[in-house]
């Protein structure tokens, strides 16, 4: 599964957490925009691990699940490094 996280969460100290973990998973490809690709389980463990470091009634995090239909259709440009589409089965 791939997985694009968008974050917006105004406590710097949270974010900081919250940014630090997410690079644990996969690549920052803008300051609060993160791209995993991840098996149902890591997804799962990533949920559990956010949710105990966000605040849900100050925060913001936003799941963008991606095909590989849609990764092939990624247009870049510029100097943002390009996520690695793998060669086996995305779920």
């Amino acid at each position: 599964m791939f997985n694009c996280a968008k974050l917006l969460i105004p406590c710097d100290k949270r974010r900081k957490k919250v940014a630090d973990l997410l690079e644990g998973y996969g690549q920052r490809v803008q300051y609060s925009v993160f791209e995993c690709i991840l098996n149902q389980n890591k997804y799962k463990e990533l949920k559990k691990r956010l949710h105990q470091q966000v605040n849900l009634t100050e925060d913001s995090v936003r799941f963008y699940p991606l095909t590989k239909h849609t990764l092939n259709q990624i247009d870049t440009w510029g100097q943002t490094p390009v996520t690695e589409i793998p060669n086996s089965t995305i779920i």
